[in-house]
């Protein structure tokens, strides 16, 4: 079991969740979250005076997978969120020690789905 934790931009989450859908992963958690990376901070202007705006709106997506699914949820998060600039987002993994569905009381891999 792993855990994908995805960071994209707002403009790209309905691409990314047909993209998903269309390969068969339809369960994950979705928050607004901000931060800076490669592409950086930027200058606006407020009423007259300039703000160094350093953190970006992103959303971050956190979708438990089983292991047979890890690549085709990397692809598609990919697939839909892709611009080619700077700003695309970032993925992480992490393997998930133990998985329990409340509901049910199921655990492990079938917890996941």
């Amino acid at each position: 079991m792993k855990l994908v934790i995805a960071y994209i931009q707002p403009a790209a989450f309905h691409n990314v969740k047909q993209a998903l859908t269309e390969v068969g992963v339809g369960r994950m958690s979705v928050s607004n979250a901000q931060g800076v990376g490669q592409q950086g901070g930027y200058t606006e202007s407020y009423r007259g005076a300039d703000l160094e705006i350093q953190l970006r709106k992103k959303l971050r997506l956190e979708i438990a997978v089983n292991d047979d699914y890890l690549e085709r949820t990397r692809e598609a998060i990919i697939t839909g969120a892709r611009t080619g600039n700077f700003g695309d987002g970032v993925i992480f993994v992490v393997d998930l020690g133990e998985c329990y569905r409340i509901r049910t009381g199921e655990s492990g891999s079938p917890a996941v789905g």
